[in-house]
């Protein structure tokens, strides 16, 4: 059987990443697939880069890869104008190669927000009094006309939120997020996601032989590590945010 793990949004956290390839090599697998936002944040994003550079896994770009491009023509966020000062110009064209989207194996999708979509959640559906879990409806409507619709497993990332969702004969798997586990944002309407602990998180999807046909086990792992040394180097670039929500899981 194979083994996929899937991350997501690293966001410069190293130990976080680093306490999570050592949970994955004793689990063993046989592909790691990065779904973006790697090194937006205030805490290590040039040597978060050069570790991930080293091991070249297959990798697509999030929205904060786009946006920390962005900080060439005008400022950004504070996190991704952080990360863009603090990275190598060999770093940014590494960031700037990564496709939007890869399909590793025929029936598996990955995408960062939605096919297509970097910036808007796909199992998450934001309204002005927050954000809700999605309907499968909803998610249906979202991958219609996508590669995602045609997908057996169909790997996303970007709400921070480890979540799972079939929907027709599309499984739907966020793995939560490797360094950011909670946080706020305004996009659309103000909104909190939070996991309410502070574990660095990834998925671990196997493909097994179910009598009716292929399927895929999953695991939702959330492992430990030093999150108060990722708090404090945030609260020593001035990001006390970051701080209270990588030492809680709490926004």
């Amino acid at each position: 059987p194979m083994r996929i793990a899937f991350l997501s949004d690293i966001h410069g956290n190293l130990p976080a990443l680093q306490a999570v390839r050592d949970d994955m090599a004793r689990r063993g697998v046989d592909q790691v697939i990065n779904g973006g936002d790697i090194l937006s944040g205030p805490l290590w994003p040039r040597e978060t880069a050069d570790v991930l550079m080293a091991l070249d896994w297959p990798t697509i770009a999030g929205n904060h890869e786009r946006q920390l491009l962005a900080c060439a023509r005008r400022p950004g966020g504070a996190s991704d104008r952080f990360a863009f000062e603090q990275t190598t110009p060999a770093q940014r064209d590494w960031l700037a190669s990564l496709p939007a989207e890869l399909h590793p194996w025929p029936g598996v999708t990955v995408c960062h927000g939605r096919p297509g979509d970097d910036l808007n959640y796909l199992l998450e559906t934001v309204e002005p009094a927050g954000s809700r879990p999605a309907t499968a409806a909803e998610v249906l409507q979202r991958l219609d006309g996508t590669p995602g619709a045609e997908a057996h497993l169909l790997l996303c990332g970007h709400s921070h939120l480890p979540r799972l969702l079939q929907v027709d004969r599309t499984l739907c798997v966020n793995p939560g997020s490797v360094g950011l586990p909670s946080y706020d944002d305004d996009h659309i309407a103000f909104h909190v996601h939070q996991t309410g602990s502070p574990h660095a998180r990834y998925a671990l999807c196997e493909r097994v032989d179910t009598g009716e046909g292929p399927g895929w086990t999953v695991a939702q792992i959330a492992v430990a590590y030093d999150w108060h040394a990722a708090s404090e180097q945030a609260a020593r670039n001035g990001a006390h945010d970051w701080a209270r929500w990588l030492a809680t899981g709490r926004a």
